[in-house]
């Protein structure tokens, strides 16, 4: 009769929650036992009516029904750990569930309907085993009441009792599937969110190294299987070491930053760019040699002329290495260490400058 609703606690008892999630539990909590409790009341009374049951009986009812959601909802905010106390207040509700059952002379559709619904509310908290750990207070208030009523049996249920339990049945599913839907939707979005920052960059927005791997491996393999144009290359920044021992890190990560955004403006479109790590940057371009060389010059001199206002004593430039994808065969590492190759070549020639190689061929037998 109670859901824990949209941020549903998901570790154990006793680990430390969220404060969000310790601030708010309490009150949503509340709204939907409020609604469970409110519902459940009307088969309870449907059944203590038909039966002719004494005042004690409708007195006992009231206090879970009507009272109970209210002191629950206050025992936690209360509390100097909302969260601890919310939990007891969910093994509470299964004691009072199990203490109704005995009073309906066990009604089958009814008691089914408290004991499902009381156990389903625990599953539906996310905590782990809670329900299981709400089973002796359900069963157990079920036995010590059954003790105290004798046990009395009236098992069918009739056309009133069964109209009664309609809203429940109707009302509290559909407001628990709205909520899961809710918590469906925030876990996509935030599932989304966290595929986004494991693609990006966090420093220059670029693809991250695993992102921009499989991006590259996609672009090899369209150039292997039906010959569509590609050229990969690595570009390192000059000197960056010597810019952060004179400038500071922070002046590094400006310079980084910079560069990211003349890649982004510079490629062309379909291109994969990404950061391979530490000043290298790694470039996936559906181009031919002559075009991909003809952007790595454009990027190279764009960065030549770039001005920090903070430090005019700042220059930069950057060495690339280009290479044509490997035949078949071979894979992306062998693209990699052909473009690695000619960036070497390129820095070992004085760097701020580009150096292009010939395809990867496989080894001869």
């Amino acid at each position: 009769m109670v859901e824990a609703s949209n941020d549903r606690a998901a570790a154990a008892p006793g680990q430390p929650e969220p404060a969000g999630h310790l601030r708010t539990l309490p009150r949503r909590a509340y709204r939907f036992r409020v609604l469970g409790m409110g519902l459940a009341s009307l088969p309870v009374m449907a059944v203590l009516h038909e039966l002719g049951s004494a005042w004690p009986y409708w007195a006992w009812m009231v206090f879970p029904c009507f009272i109970w959601p209210h002191l629950a909802y206050a025992l936690a905010r209360t509390s100097a750990d909302p969260f601890k106390a919310e939990l007891r207040n969910f093994l509470f509700d299964s004691v009072l569930a199990g203490s109704l059952v005995p009073l309906l002379h066990f009604n089958l559709l009814p008691s089914a309907l408290l004991v499902s619904v009381s156990i389903a509310d625990k599953i539906n908290t996310g905590v782990r085993w809670l329900w299981l750990r709400s089973l002796p207070g359900l069963f157990g208030a079920m036995l010590a009441v059954g003790l105290m009523t004798g046990f009395e049996i009236a098992y069918p249920t009739s056309t009133l009792v069964l109209l009664a339990c309609l809203p429940i049945m109707v009302i509290h599913t559909l407001a628990v599937s709205q909520s899961s839907y809710q918590l469906v939707r925030k876990v996509q979005k935030q599932n989304l969110q966290l595929a986004e920052i494991a693609r990006r960059d966090p420093l220059t927005g670029l693809a991250s190294r695993s992102h921009w791997q499989s991006e590259a491996a996609r672009l090899l393999k369209r150039h292997q299987s039906q010959g569509h144009d590609a050229t990969l290359a690595l570009l390192d920044v000059d000197h960056f070491k010597s810019i952060n021992d004179r400038y500071g890190h922070a002046v590094g990560d400006d310079v980084l930053v910079a560069i990211a955004g003349i890649i982004r403006h510079t490629l062309p479109q379909h291109s994969h760019p990404g950061r391979w790590g530490g000043d290298e940057f790694a470039l996936a371009m559906p181009l031919g040699l002559r075009e991909a060389e003809a952007v790595a010059e454009r990027l190279r001199t764009t960065v030549e002329a770039i001005e920090f206002p903070h430090h005019p004593g700042l220059r930069c430039s950057i060495s690339l290495g280009l290479a044509l994808p490997p035949d078949t065969g071979l894979a992306l590492r062998e693209w990699m260490e052909a473009a690695d190759r000619a960036l070497y070549r390129a820095k070992h020639a004085g760097r701020n400058q580009t150096v292009a190689r010939d395809p990867v061929q496989p080894p001869t037998a």
